[in-house]
């Protein structure tokens, strides 16, 4: 359910994201290797010529990844680990 750019595990998130932060394809390539120039700038003109869809789907992304935030916070929660830890290195 993620859509990745070229053949890379670079998300579109990722791609997008930082496009709408200003920086320039050739940026974009800089920072993150794998990518070609040919696919980041076929990526902007997807988003440009889909905006409104590929907005929805990021916003879907985001509200996914806040839920597993939030799971993964309930689950493991790292204050009494943190706790847990502070009193072990008392004791010694």
């Amino acid at each position: 359910g993620v859509i990745l750019v070229g053949n890379t595990r670079v998300t579109i998130d990722t791609v997008v994201g930082n496009y709408k932060q200003g920086l320039s394809p050739e940026e974009i390539v800089f920072r993150y290797s794998s990518l070609d120039l040919s696919d980041v700038y076929s990526t902007i003109a997807f988003y440009l010529s889909y905006q409104t869809e590929v907005e929805e789907y990021l916003k879907k992304r985001q509200i996914t990844a806040q839920a597993i935030r939030e799971k993964n916070q309930h689950r493991f929660n790292s204050q009494s680990l943190r706790d847990r830890l502070l009193a072990r290195q008392a004791a010694k």
